[in-house]
């Protein structure tokens, strides 16, 4: 008995010593003798390894240890899908010139943070000062027009003048004051700075610069794609999805998107296409995910779980999760210490996937990328026992 305390506090020494140089730490379990006499239904808990893995959040992470919360809904039920991440449809804009003119003046670069109605640069133009001009000669003639109108209106109290030269003049008014609008709105539409020099090219978002072609001093073109600004926080996925997978599919259904360096965002098919891609001739299913996490452009493959599916209770998990653990399949439950091995009975496998037929319960945190990591921390514990 002394003998085994002795190798008992070698092991967790060991384990504290690895945790000081390779950021986690081993403990071997040894299994509850009275689990051996649990009741029939509880087979499953009975199997499950008692080997444990003790890990910290941060030597989790240093690791490059991956997670993701299991749900029930097999293979079948599941569309698999390569999908790309762009902004949405509110989440980008295009910012261009609205006269044409020389660039005399460039407040934000590529990257810059960028506020809604913010200047971003100013085009010096003709055509700015000719709309300023409009508006000054329609809002003089609103103000002719008014000092007509009320000198009628006395010599019509007067009698003096006629019916018919009061309403003329309330007609002329009426059509000055319109123009003087017209010429004003157009001037904001223009965005002409207060001296009527030039054009204020501002971002009608909030976002960063992420495209920019102008130049200090160079002629830009009415109508010229300046900047293009996009908010993170608004983005989408665009999955390729086959024709026949779109009658299973409905908004609010999950999704799960799958990075290159195994995380995964979860999110929520907002719409599917009614029509097919030209090019591809497949459907696009949209799926909204967080903001912040994803970048526009990034390629990603989608994971679908159409409400439409035939139900089933089996667990699908990445093939990665499963590794052999005393001769049998196991995954490594996620614990507050770190991670648990248990044993499964796995189903068919598809697309870099497999089911998890039974010793696996939906909600579970299981590890997913580097799990063999787990496994061979696990086998050098042992090692250290016997």
């Amino acid at each position: 008995m002394i003998t085994q305390d002795k190798r008992l506090l070698g092991g967790v020494a060991g384990a504290v010593l690895l945790a000081a140089i390779g950021g986690f730490s081993v403990a071997r379990c040894t299994a509850d003798p009275s689990a051996t006499s649990a009741p029939a239904e509880n087979s499953t808990e009975s199997a499950t390894p008692a080997d444990s893995l003790a890990m910290t959040a941060d030597a989790i992470r240093e690791a490059g240890i991956a997670v993701e919360t299991v749900r029930a809904g097999g293979l079948g039920s599941e569309i698999v899908a390569q999908g790309q991440v762009t902004a949405s449809p509110t989440g980008e804009a295009l910012v261009t010139a609205r006269a044409g003119g020389a660039v005399t003046r460039v407040f934000k670069r590529l990257g810059d943070p960028v506020r809604a109605g913010e200047a971003l640069a100013i085009v010096e133009s003709r055509d700015a000062a000719q709309i300023a001009a409009d508006r000054t000669a329609a809002s003089a003639r609103a103000v002719l027009a008014q000092k007509a109108l009320a000198r009628e209106r006395y010599l019509f109290d007067q009698k003096v003048s006629a019916r018919v030269d009061l309403e003329r003049a309330e007609a002329e008014a009426a059509a000055a004051q319109a123009e003087a609008r017209r010429a004003q709105v157009s001037v904001g539409a223009a965005n002409v700075t207060k001296d009527g020099r030039g054009v204020i090219v501002a971002s009608p978002i909030a976002g960063r610069v992420t495209s920019e072609n102008v130049s200090l001093g160079a002629y830009v073109q009415p109508e010229a794609e300046l900047f293009r600004v996009a908010d993170p926080n608004k983005i989408q996925v665009e999955a390729a999805i086959n024709p026949g997978d779109v009658a299973r599919l409905a908004a609010g259904d999950r999704a799960v998107v799958e990075l290159m360096d195994g995380r995964t965002v979860d999110g929520r098919v907002r719409a599917v296409t009614p029509t097919l891609s030209g090019e591809t001739r497949a459907a696009t299913a949209l799926v909204e995910v967080p903001g912040g996490i994803l970048q526009p452009g990034l390629g990603v493959r989608v994971r679908l779980m159409p409400s439409q599916g035939a139900p089933t209770n089996a667990i699908v998990v990445p093939e990665d999760a499963v590794q052999s653990v005393d001769g049998r399949d196991a995954v490594f439950l996620r614990t507050p210490q770190g991670f648990r091995a248990q044993f499964v009975t796995l189903g068919q496998r598809s697309a870099g996937r497999v089911e998890i037929v039974s010793g696996l319960k939906s909600g579970a945190t299981v590890a997913t990328r580097n799990a063999f990591l787990l496994k061979a921390e696990l086998g050098k514990g042992a090692g250290e026992e016997e």
